[in-house]
């Protein structure tokens, strides 16, 4: 994986890139999930939400060191 991403002559720690597609991708998966009523079984919102971003974020990190290699 490498270190850093330039976007624009910037350069952007790979894991701050790899964030931000987990967030986004965390965010559509809340959405679906309170559409769905699924937050009415889990006993806190916010620890439930926490642990979902670092399970797909973990996924992410995962996937893009699979693809690197």
């Amino acid at each position: 994986m490498t270190a850093e991403i330039d976007v624009y002559g910037v350069f952007v720690p790979s894991l701050l890139a790899l964030m931000f597609l987990t967030f986004v991708i965390t965010a559509g998966m809340r959405a679906v999930l309170a559409r769905v009523g699924f937050y009415r079984l889990v006993w806190h919102r916010s620890l439930f939400n926490l642990a979902l971003y670092l399970l797909v974020l973990g996924g992410v990190v995962a996937l893009a060191r699979w693809l690197q290699s």
